[in-house]
């Protein structure tokens, strides 16, 4: 067990070290980008509301974590904030940074995102918009390995909503091969 402690520090370094690309986050530049990814721009018109997270940073050696910070808007309307938290354990070796937004097709949705700490169990899936590569992402890590040309030549397929959400991400960079079991766990705090 004297490895514990060293993959612990090893995720906490790893998140730290992302602070700057976090503080960077820039939503104006991720919306775009989700905006313009193919066929995503058609779940901005039909979406009751969405959570935007222009940066999550996800490392581990085994023991993993990641972490970011959003904006939650309902009818285009800035409504509060978000956080996105994540553990997970298994094999896993790396480091990345991505987007990430939830659209809500409905009030329901939206009304069960903010009512308090929201959780999407280690089988959700995200659809990863990447540069001629269609790949599917769970929320708690999976055997994948996949090439993103990043934000600028994203495009996906339009896929549906799944018990009223629809979870996309694009890679912003770094590698990170997973077999893990986590899930991901967002708080909600409303605007003033």
């Amino acid at each position: 067990m004297t490895c514990m402690p060293r993959l612990l520090t090893f995720c906490l370094l790893f998140l730290v070290a992302l602070a700057p690309l976090a503080k960077a986050d820039n939503y104006s530049e991720a919306l775009d980008s989700f905006r313009s990814a193919g066929g995503s721009e058609a779940y901005f018109e039909a979406a009751y509301g969405y959570v935007l997270f222009p940066t999550i940073g996800k490392g581990g050696i085994g023991i993993g974590g990641a972490r970011g910070n959003g904006k939650v808007y309902r009818q285009g309307q800035y409504i509060g904030d978000s956080s996105m938290t994540q553990l997970t354990l298994g094999f896993q070796l790396g480091a990345q940074a991505f987007s990430q937004i939830i659209f809500f097709e409905n009030a329901t949705a939206v009304d069960q995102f903010i009512s308090g700490n929201f959780e999407f169990g280690a089988q959700a899936t995200a659809v990863a918009l990447t540069a001629g590569v269609s790949a599917e992402a769970s929320t708690g890590g999976g055997v994948s390995a996949g090439v993103s040309g990043g934000r600028n030549d994203a495009s996906t397929a339009h896929l549906g909503y799944r018990k009223g959400m629809a979870v996309f991400t694009i890679a912003k960079g770094g590698l990170m091969y997973e077999a893990t079991l986590g899930g991901q766990k967002f708080s909600y705090t409303p605007s003033n």
